[in-house]
């Protein structure tokens, strides 16, 4: 140990590798934890009293509008956007 360096001068370059040891550790756990296979290794057993989910999307539903029904949608968007 060189005389003129501290204790603490010496102890300090090793807590801060193992500071950033630690921190390396919790970055790749963080970052194994968020990939998609991940949660299969915690998924519980499923609920039955939810019914299933849908696989696809509701279709899609138009509505026809009338004339005067187009014509007052015409006005409320020309009356939202005066304001802009």
């Amino acid at each position: 140990m060189p005389e003129h360096v501290s204790f603490l001068q010496l102890l300090g370059p090793v807590v801060l590798a193992l500071a950033a040891v630690l921190w390396v550790m919790g970055l790749v756990r963080l970052l194994r934890g968020s990939r998609p296979d991940a949660t299969a290794r915690y998924a519980g057993p499923a609920l039955s009293a939810l019914p299933n989910q849908r696989q696809t999307p509701p279709d899609r539903e138009a509505v026809e509008l009338t004339p005067a029904e187009r014509d007052a949608f015409a006005g409320l968007v020309r009356r939202l956007s005066d304001g802009r």
